[in-house]
């Protein structure tokens, strides 16, 4: 599931990452890789925070720019690129907000399909340490 994230975000890295002259080559695929982690810290913070009915909403209907997970997840990704790369935080705030919130809406519609490895609960499953989540999701999704 992390190395699909992981395509997922190399996929859509184009524009705000690979041919982004602030970030060089040999930075590209650690810059990928801390935007997929800075997506999977956000929501298993979310689990861990009590805030799962949260973010089942989220995923059920997406208001995708003005999400707080959505914000959250720009922002500790552009904290990852100005502590760890030195890219200014006005810029690194923008190449945040150019990568997350589509990599996001993708999984969203991804999670959508049954058939794929975004399904919320295989996502859930794997943020919480491969627990079958489907049980307490259905009583969520009613409620």
């Amino acid at each position: 599931m992390f190395e699909k994230l992981f395509m997922l975000v190399k996929n859509n890295a184009g524009t705000a990452v690979v041919n982004n002259p602030i970030i060089p080559a040999k930075y590209h695929e650690a810059v990928i890789n801390e935007a997929s982690s800075s997506i999977i810290e956000v929501l298993k913070g979310q689990m861990e925070n009590g805030k799962l009915k949260e973010m089942i909403k989220y995923f059920q209907y997406p208001g995708i720019y003005s999400n707080p997970l959505v914000n959250s997840t720009v922002n500790k990704f552009a904290n990852k690129l100005n502590d760890y790369y030195g890219i200014e935080p006005a810029e690194a705030v923008m190449i945040a907000k150019e990568l997350i919130p589509p990599v996001m809406q993708e999984m969203i519609e991804q999670s959508a399909k049954q058939n794929t490895d975004f399904t919320l609960s295989k996502l859930l499953s794997m943020l919480n340490g491969n627990y079958d989540m489907n049980n307490l999701l259905s009583q969520l999704a009613v409620a």
